[in-house]
């Protein structure tokens, strides 16, 4: 089968400086725009949840069926992930009231056994590794209960654990920290490390998306929505525009 030949490289960028702001801006804007359709257009969680997934699904059959890296089309593709996480995780929470304790537990036990099970299929949970359909599917399906389990474990610390949004910056900002310093400083495997600060890009893009736009009684700023999330737009936009970003070499990291 054609899509499943080895590629040189893989269809995901290097993670690198430039991939980690556009990743941080990206789950920011998921959390600004999903906001935007399920509270500011009173859309509600599940209506925000299927536009959102459709959007996932769209994109994610793009992604497959193109042949090699395309910025523009990965980055929308991870944002349609972080959104459709957002409403996603709200829906649980406050509809189905799971609760964000209660989310987060199924979703770290969705998350790890995606990541267990594309090891077992695949031999390896790198970024290098996708050069092939179904390690690309494996690829979505972990980033998506990623989003979806950042975003829960995000609102969990800020409103029901009561640090705030600026303590919640504060953790998650630390620990991305100390992600990387185990990086340069151990000997822990990088993909683990990799997905380590996947993960946590997403919370910390939850509690400054709600900085921005919750209201002022509640410690946010109360920005629009709309503003809010077309800047982030903009910012993506010229980010990929002026900082070009290269193809992870398949099969050069494990």
């Amino acid at each position: 089968m054609d899509g499943e030949i080895k590629k040189a490289f893989a269809k995901v960028p290097e993670a690198t400086l430039v991939f980690w702001v556009l990743k941080v801006a990206a789950t920011t804007l998921g959390e600004t725009g999903g906001d935007a359709v399920t509270m500011s257009m009173n859309l509600g969680y599940l209506v925000g949840t299927a536009i959102f997934a459709v959007l996932f699904l769209v994109f994610v059959a793009f992604q497959i069926r193109a042949k090699r890296f395309r910025p523009y089309l990965y980055w929308l593709t991870i944002i349609a992930t972080t959104t459709v996480g957002t409403t996603l995780a709200d829906f649980a929470d406050r509809s189905l009231h799971i609760g964000y304790a209660g989310g987060t537990t199924i979703l770290l036990i969705l998350l790890l056994t995606s990541l267990v099970a594309w090891y077992r299929t695949m031999g390896s949970i790198s970024i290098h590794s996708v050069d092939s359909d179904k390690a690309e599917l494996f690829y979505w399906v972990t980033i998506l209960f990623s989003q979806t389990l950042g975003t829960a474990l995000g609102d969990w610390t800020a409103d029901s654990a009561g640090i705030g949004y600026a303590g919640g910056t504060l953790l998650f900002g630390s620990l991305l920290l100390l992600v990387l310093i185990l990086n340069y400083s151990t000997k822990i495997s990088k993909p683990v490390l990799f997905w380590a600060a996947f993960i946590l890009t997403r919370p910390l893009g939850a509690v400054v998306g709600d900085f921005l736009d919750k209201p002022l009684a509640d410690g946010g700023l109360n920005l629009s929505r709309y503003v809010a999330t077309a800047v982030l737009v903009a910012f993506i936009a010229l980010g990929i525009l002026i900082f070009p970003q290269r193809a992870a070499r398949s099969g050069s990291a494990h």
